[in-house]
Order: C-alpha cells, then structure tokens, then sequence
C-alpha cells in the first residue's frame, strides 16, 4: 500500500471508469488512454472500475488490458481488490473477512464513465454529497445531457433549432404501440430510432419505412425503454465542436469545427463500429478542421457556447450539430463526457487548436481541483 500513502502529499487523483452502462467497454478503452498521459511526477494517480455488476476495485490500469484488442472489448476485473469511498474523502480497501484499510484521501475525482450510472448525473451526486471534487458537469448538466428527450427541451427553451421527434416511452409502447407507429410515420422517412439515455451509437437504427420500425424500437428498448424518434436532416453535414471551461472564472473556450463523414460498407451513419473498431475505419472520414465558410464555422461555435450554458455544462462537452443543404445549422446533441481517446472527435478537435492530449488532461485535473462542490 506505500504506493498510496500520505507521505506522498502530491494531489490524489482517482480515474473512475468501466460502469453498469452498456457503454462499459468504451469508458474503459477512454481509461486507457487517459492513465497514460497524467503526469505521475505530478499526481498521485488510483485506478478505480466499477463492474457492470456496480462493484467498485481497484484496478491495475494496464493500458493493454483495457484496450480493443482483436475485436475483444475490454471490461473491468472483478477479481480485484474492493475499493469504497470513506469519511473524510478517503479511499478505503474492504476486502472480505480483512480489517479495512485506506488509501489515503482522495483530491479530485476523473470520472471516465459514459452512459447511465455514470455520466447522467449519478456519480456526480455522490461525488457531492462526499465533498470530492470532480472533472466534469455537476448533477443537472449531467442529467440533462444524458436524456436526449430533456436536452431538446432545454435546447428549444434557448432558442436552438432541433430535429423534430417523438418520445416513446415504456408505458406508451405497451399501451397503444399503434399510436406510437401513427406519431412516427408522422414524422416522415428516413428517421433515426435510439435509446433515449444512452451513447456510443450503441441501439441506434436508421429507419427508412414504417414496417422497419418496430424492430428497431425493440433494439433501442434493449438498452433504454424510454425511446427517441428523430427525424433526419435535410442532406445533412455532421459538424461537431468541443468546449472546455475556463480557468479561474474565465469564459468557455471553443475549438474548431470538426467534420464527420462515413460512406460504404453498409454503413450509412456514424455506428459503434465506425467509431471504435478497426474495420470501420475505412468508412469513416473525421476532417480537422471541417470545410466550411467562416460565418457558418462562427455560428456553430457560438450556438455550442449557448447549449454549454443553456444546460448549465461545466468542465467539457463535445456539441453536435447538423448543417442541411439550406445551410441550417441544427442542433443534435451534447455530450458532457465525450469520446476521450486520443483518436476522438473531441481530443482531435482540440488538437487541432493547439492543446495536445496531454494538456487538455491537465486542463480539465486543474479546473476540477479548482471548483468547490456544492452550489456554484
């Protein structure tokens, strides 16, 4: 345990990833990258999964380990020694019929967690309510950034377009599943059917007709039942941008436009296997900075400043937005833990603007180590 004792008084980082989501697999591919760029002179650094089954251990953080590797997603070891949160901040080692002993306190908190049960506001309120400081949105944003159906409305509040859509709920798709049908069709074809707090374009389905629907539904329902119906831009260009808070007070920064683009091999939108397998690769094109005209680069990046704050982010988020052939630009989505590896949209785009994986890392430790919890 001198690994972790307190006579090392450098600034306690815990990288918490893995989860009970169905994005686990991806949190921990993210962990890898991020355990080998913090700077250990600087940080004392605890690897810390949370299983799919919600137990929490302390991990080894071999890179290797959490990686893809021949296709094979990696998950958290559950062999490992449990790990629980204490009094005073402290991370404590319980493991069966063994007196409890710590690790010491821990400083700040890098929650690496995507999907339910981790990045839609949960791990943020206990992180609160034991007073540990976090990288990230605080409970609301995480909230509101997790559910598709809520971000809309909060998006629409402040004035930024949206795709039309339809929420199915569970208790509507049981009761009358015809009216849900007649809503959609409504809608006109092509659309989009996905899990409504869910990511990674995990049980995500073009649908091109109304007899595709249902099945679709039954995809995204395995992940989510409350569902989100999306109806498709107009020739539509997927333009993303990142964000990140400002140190000491000062003002949300913003990088340039990234474009995302996937043709072929069956692939007719950025699925899972586009963004994180090897034999999608070759159908995707991520352009950095995006082609586009001055003033439409400068209007993306401010509506992304203004779904940042209609949501109350903080810390980090990658917006998404549409761009149609009427040059409209549309708002899709925020993600308040993006992709985080260094071959992501996000790390990418920041590149792009002069702040390397390494350094973004370090941006997003020192404004989580300089943010109090609790109201802000």
């Amino acid at each position: 345990m001198s690994e972790y004792s307190e006579s090392q008084r450098k600034p306690r980082v815990a990288v918490v990833f893995g989860g009970r989501s169905s994005e686990h697999a991806i949190s921990c591919v993210t962990a890898a990258n991020v355990l080998q760029v913090i700077d250990r002179d600087k940080y004392d650094v605890v690897p810390v999964g949370i299983s799919t089954s919600g137990h929490w251990v302390l991990e080894s953080g071999d890179p290797e380990r959490l990686s893809i590797t021949d296709g094979k997603l990696p998950e958290v070891d559950v062999t490992a020694m449990p790990v629980l949160f204490g009094a005073n901040r402290e991370l404590v080692v319980s493991e069966p019929d063994q007196v409890p002993s710590t690790l010491g306190e821990v400083d700040v908190v890098f929650p690496l967690l995507h999907g339910p049960w981790g990045e839609d506001g949960t791990i943020q309120g206990l992180l609160e309510m034991s007073d540990i400081r976090y990288v990230g949105s605080g409970v609301l944003a995480s909230a509101v950034g997790m559910d598709k159906h809520y971000m809309k409305v909060v998006f629409q509040a402040a004035g930024l377009e949206v795709t039309p859509y339809v929420v199915i709920r569970d208790r509507d798709w049981i009761r009358d599943a015809d009216a849900c049908r007649a809503a959609v069709d409504a809608l006109g074809y092509p659309v989009f059917v996905k899990p409504a707090r869910g990511g990674s374009s995990l049980g995500i389905s073009k649908v091109n007709s109304l007899d595709e629907l249902d099945e679709a539904v039954a995809v995204a329902r395995a992940h989510d039942p409350k569902v989100i119906v999306e109806a498709s831009a107009k020739s539509p260009r997927e333009i993303e941008v990142g964000v990140l808070g400002g140190l000491n007070g000062g003002n949300p920064e913003v990088s340039v436009c990234g474009e995302i683009s996937v043709s072929g091999g069956g692939h007719d939108f950025y699925d899972f296997e586009t963004k994180y397998l090897p034999e999608g690769e070759e159908y995707t094109a991520l352009s950095v900075p995006a082609d586009l005209p001055s003033e439409i680069a400068d209007e993306v990046r401010a509506k992304a400043l203004t779904a940042f704050d209609a949501i109350e982010a903080e810390g980090l988020a990658r917006v998404d937005f549409f761009l149609d052939a009427d040059n409209r630009v549309v708002i899709n989505e925020i993600n308040t833990m993006p992709g985080f590896t260094p071959t992501s949209m996000f790390p990418r785009l920041w590149a792009a603007s002069g702040r390397d994986y390494a350094a973004l890392v370090e941006h997003l430790l020192q404004l989580a180590m300089t943010r109090p919890t609790g109201l802000r």
